[in-house]
Parts: C-alpha cells; structure tokens; sequence
C-alpha cells in the first residue's frame, strides 16, 4: 500500500503536493482504483503516494453568482445530473447522467474527469460549449485557465506542478440559450462513448445568436468546430439541422480502433450533431 493523505484544508493539500510533486490526487477513484489494479494484474504495481481530496472543503458543490456559476472540482456527477440548473446546464446534466452507471455517478467528480484527460470523457464536451474555465490553485495563489487551454491530449494537460483543480467556472449567456449533449456507444451505460456531440445554443428573436459546438471521441481532445459555429450564427432557430456539413467536421482526427473506424467516428458525429440541432432544441431556446 502506497502512502495515503488526506489532507482536511487546501493549504496543507498544497503543501505536501509541493513536498512530493509525484504524489497522485485522488478524488472519487474511479479512473485511478482501476488503473492501478490493471496495473498490478500485470505485475507492474504504482507506487506512486495518494493525495485525497476528499475532505477539502469549498470542493464540492454549486454555488451561483452574478456572472458566473461555480462547480466545485469535488462535485459528484450525481449532484451536478440531479442540480436545479438553468436550461443551458441540460447538456452538462445530460452527460452526467450517462457517465458510467449511477454507482459510478455517486463516487466520480468532475475534476477527477477532467483531469483524467481520456478523449472519450463525456464531461469534457459539454463543459467546452459552455465556454468553461477550470480555477486552479498552487501555493502562491490561485489562476484560472480556459478548458480549452487544459486539455493538451491523452491523458495530458497543463496542469503545472504543485497546482490542484479547485473549481470549473461557467460563465452566463448573453441571450436564451439551451443545450443538449449526446453520445454514442455499443450499450446505454458503462460504455465508452465513440462519439459524443455537446451543443450550446444562444438565441434571440428566433434566430441563433451564439452557437457552441464540441465533439469528444473523436480526437486526441474533445474539440470545438469553429467553422460550423460560425455558420450557425444568424440561422433560424427551426433551420439549424440543415446547417452541419462533413465539411465542418474537418478539425476532427479520429482515430480507428477495437471499437470503431475513423470514418464510422465522423459519420456519426455528423448524425448526432443533426440530431442535437434538430426540434426540440430550436423551440427550447427561444
């Protein structure tokens, strides 16, 4: 058994990070647990110290502010799937809810899936339309960082030694807006996704403001498509289906696989985005 810590403020969590900048954060375990026992079957055990957050206050929980909501990294999925939420959290509470099983949901966070950095994580996505921020905080303050800017690829990010994910910032829309997340797998839970679409929608006056599109599984980090969000803006809300083209999904780079061929991936990236834009999103976010 490694050394075990459980730190019950986040100054001492940041002290013996630095003291032991190889020391592993644990937050609900379900990446890591199984990890580590593939990794004994095969004789490779980790020994690497575990670092539990757990007991941390101000790390779970929602809390709602003039311009922004805060999700604390500690969050359980079952709480963000079951939260009151405004309507453009439904993509977010719908990928909560299609995270492994609710066993699963009541034990993993959403800093631990982010952190993980899988390309096929389901929270990634619909946080990224939601133009979210993570707050990250090291011994000499704290700092906030797009999403976008964290996640560099499998199982990397830029997260800086030393430092802890404390919290995922949402800003508030400007307009109306409604989202929608979908995913496609070989069974409804305790799959990996192949594909999953997230989708933000901004409207006014019946038309798209401000449209968000990410898709994850289908490179080495979910990935926004800036060319089809430019293309929705100004389209009528009962339109948008009609919009995505292949063309669109060109900043994709998926991959095949045991589980799927590239071009099966972007073919259904393609339906699913379909799907996401058609009725009755363009009724929910008027």
């Amino acid at each position: 058994m490694p050394a075990y810590h459980r730190p019950t403020c986040l100054r001492e969590a940041l002290d013996l990070l630095a003291a032991a900048p190889a020391m592993q954060p644990l937050a609900g375990g379900t990446d890591i647990y199984p990890a580590r026992a593939a990794a004994e079957a095969w004789l490779q055990p980790r020994d690497q110290p575990l670092l539990d957050l757990s007991a941390l206050p101000d790390m779970a929980g929602i809390a709602e502010h003039p311009d922004h909501h805060r999700i604390g990294a500690g969050t359980r999925w079952a709480a963000i799937r079951d939260a009151g939420l405004p309507p453009w959290f439904d993509g977010l509470r719908g990928a909560a809810a299609r995270i492994g099983g609710r066993q699963v949901q009541s034990r993993a966070t959403l800093g631990g899936n982010l952190c993980n950095a899988s390309p096929a994580a389901d929270g990634a996505p619909p946080l990224l339309a939601l133009d979210a921020a993570l707050e990250l905080a090291h011994r000499e303050g704290r700092r906030r960082l797009p999403l976008r800017d964290f996640l560099l690829g499998n199982r990397r990010t830029a997260l800086a030694p030393g430092e802890i994910v404390t919290a995922v910032i949402v800003p508030k829309p400007r307009h109306a807006a409604t989202a929608r997340f979908d995913k496609l797998g070989s069974r409804a839970f305790l799959v990996i996704s192949l594909v999953s679409v997230a989708v933000t929608i901004e409207a006014e006056v019946g038309r798209i403001a401000r449209a968000r599109i990410a898709i994850g599984a289908c490179s080495a980090v979910p990935q926004r498509l800036p060319g089809l969000e430019a293309a929705l803006a100004g389209q009528p809300l009962a339109m948008a289906a009609a919009v995505p083209e292949p063309a669109h999904l060109a900043p994709l780079a998926p991959i095949d696989d045991v589980r799927a061929s590239a071009d099966y991936r972007r073919h259904a990236a393609l339906v699913l985005l379909r799907r996401a834009l058609a009725p009755p999103m363009a009724s929910a976010a008027t």
